[in-house]
């Protein structure tokens, strides 16, 4: 074969790869992915074996506390949680990868959408007052969110704090919600922080908030059923259902878990 014929050759091997290549960054399985969906919290979509966060959208967390219009407390993660399984009812699931979240371990942040919708569950979850807005990478739910508190929808019935300072255990941070009432401040508090957390079920992992964890890069501590922490551990800050989702959230496993090398 001749220089010029082997130079065409190399040159259209090059063309062909780079379309190739182009193409799968396009439509491969790290850009968007459907499938059958598993519901892990209101913020959380699990599909085969990869978890997403639904970017511009917080919710509140399976174990979170808040108050309703009538001045009761209520399992408002759990609510959040069952209304995004409701939304999705059981349809396939396209999530789109808008880009890594950082500050929950390995999961990315996207924007998923159940066969059928024309709106993103995203949006949906936000209009229905069972999450809050939060700093998007692509997802447009701020008029949702606005929506939602006009109409006092959802948890903005009550009154509640941000997920965001519940999961850090911020005890003074904004009352949320058209129930709030000043005069009631420390009555409140006193609700959306219990001293004592109820377990959310199948959710038997604890989780204590600690300072030392830092040196690892955590904000807290977590103890599994049979370590010898466990039991010790008698006023959890958190419950989390499994260990991702606990590393997920920015704890690290107590070192008397560990399996010996």
């Amino acid at each position: 074969m001749s220089f010029g014929n082997l130079f065409a050759a190399a040159r259209a091997f090059a063309l062909v790869s780079f379309l190739a290549l182009s193409g799968f960054l396009a439509s491969g399985p790290a850009s968007a992915l459907t499938a059958a969906a598993t519901v892990r919290d209101a913020n959380s979509i699990q599909l085969g074996d990869v978890t997403y966060r639904l970017d511009g959208v917080d919710a509140p967390e399976l174990d979170q506390v808040c108050i309703d219009d009538h001045a009761d407390p209520w399992t408002c993660g759990v609510e959040a949680r069952d209304q995004l399984a409701k939304l999705i009812n059981k349809r396939t699931v396209r999530c789109d990868d808008v880009g890594p979240e950082k500050s929950f371990g390995k999961r990315h942040r996207a924007i998923c959408t159940a066969e059928g919708d024309k709106v993103t569950l995203n949006e949906q979850l936000v209009k229905l007052g069972y999450a809050i807005a939060r700093e998007p990478i692509k997802a447009n739910v701020k008029p949702a969110a606005t929506e939602a508190k006009t109409a006092s929808a959802g948890i903005w019935k009550g009154c509640f704090v941000a997920p965001q300072e519940f999961r850090t255990g911020k005890k003074d941070g904004a009352l949320l919600g058209a129930a709030c009432r000043a005069d009631r401040d420390k009555e409140i508090r006193a609700v959306l922080f219990p001293d004592e957390l109820t377990m959310p079920p199948n959710c038997s992992i604890k989780g204590k908030l600690a300072v030392r964890a830092r040196v690892t890069g955590n904000i807290g501590i977590y103890h599994l059923r049979g370590c010898p922490s466990y039991p010790a551990t008698t006023k959890p800050d958190r419950w989390f259902c499994s260990e991702d989702d606990a590393q997920a959230a920015g704890f690290r496993k107590a070192y008397n878990c560990r399996r010996p090398k």
